[in-house]
């Protein structure tokens, strides 16, 4: 179990109602660590608002899309406290921002550098080495002094999932990660029910569209980055649901040689948005951070303002560093 702060029990203990709130655009990992903490302080007799200001662009969590709110009304904000989880700072819950200011905070997150100090006052739980925010979400569930419910475990586990790439990521030190997985699954998860939920169910036109991206992928710093891109024209023709990111990644890194992947995709005329990946060395976060984003060391991400020539020049450019 991940030690959980003491601060972070009597923030709980002391409080009747919490607003549960996640990074924009959220992923699994996000979602399942939101949805299990809000079942287990549901059942210690606590008031719990699921919120995210989206969007919900990944078909693995859309199922879910209903359960949160993009908005929340004064009525519950008054006496409510904020746990966000799977990031360092109210400013990367976008648009859910205004309405979670101003309120007692505790952040659970696990990335290694949040984007801005999440505020004077904050309870803060952070494990950089954590494989995902749902384990951390674990841990406090079990420091509570519960167990994991079956619906609760298979969110977590669902969170362990995505941010391991179904445990693709981890290396000799990812012991921990599988000792979390046994437990989960001994308290109701079910791996064939979620490798099916992150992977299958994908459209022809995901296919379609992966091979558009893949046709058009370009070979930079003899080989060790492999970049590529999504027009606006294929994201209004496909949209999210037509979209298979993760099945890019893995076919774009199975090339020998490549330490780095970067796929821009422009969501509208004026900006894009930038997935990147890599193995081993190769810091993407801090490629990211570039950017104004973030994420881990070999996954991370970015919205930026712009076009696809610009950004794809630039996004190379900022590989300077890790690959020369």
């Amino acid at each position: 179990m991940i030690p959980v702060p003491p601060q972070l029990l009597t923030f709980i203990h002391e409080g009747n109602r919490f607003l549960i709130a996640g990074h924009r655009e959220p992923d699994g990992d996000c979602v399942g660590s939101q949805l299990a903490l809000a079942s287990a302080l549901g059942r210690l007799g606590k008031e719990t608002v699921l919120c995210s200001a989206g969007p919900f662009r990944r078909t693995e969590i859309l199922p879910w899309k209903d359960r949160f709110a993009a908005q929340v009304p004064d009525s519950l904000r008054a006496g409510a406290r904020v746990i966000i989880t799977d990031c360092g700072a109210l400013e990367r819950t976008g648009d859910l921002r205004p309405f979670l200011e101003g309120l007692p905070l505790a952040v659970i997150d696990h990335h290694a550098v949040s984007p801005e100090d999440p505020g004077s006052g904050a309870v803060l739980f952070l494990d950089p080495g954590a494989p995902a925010a749902a384990v951390m979400v674990l841990s406090l569930i079990e420091a509570l002094g519960l167990s994991p419910s079956p619906e609760e475990a298979e969110a977590i586990f669902f969170g362990l999932c995505t941010d391991t790439g179904f445990f693709r990521h981890l290396d000799s030190r990812g012991a921990g990660a599988f000792r979390h997985a046994a437990a989960l699954v001994e308290a109701g998860a079910d791996p064939k029910r979620t490798y099916h939920a992150m992977y299958g169910g994908k459209s022809l036109g995901a296919r379609q569209l992966a091979g558009i991206v893949l046709a058009r992928a370009e070979s930079h710093y003899g080989g060790r980055l492999i970049v590529s891109w999504e027009n606006y024209g294929e994201t209004r023709e496909y949209g999210a649901g037509g979209r298979d990111s993760d099945a890019v990644y893995q076919l774009l890194m199975s090339v020998g040689g490549v330490e780095a992947v970067a796929v821009i995709r422009q969501e509208s005329p004026e900006k894009c948005a930038i997935g990147l990946r890599s193995r081993d060395r190769v810091d993407v976060g801090q490629v990211a951070r570039h950017f104004g984003g973030g994420g881990h060391k070999n996954a991370a991400g970015a919205s930026v303002p712009g076009t696809i020539p610009e950004i794809l020049s630039q996004t190379i450019d900022a590989f300077k560093e890790e690959l020369l």
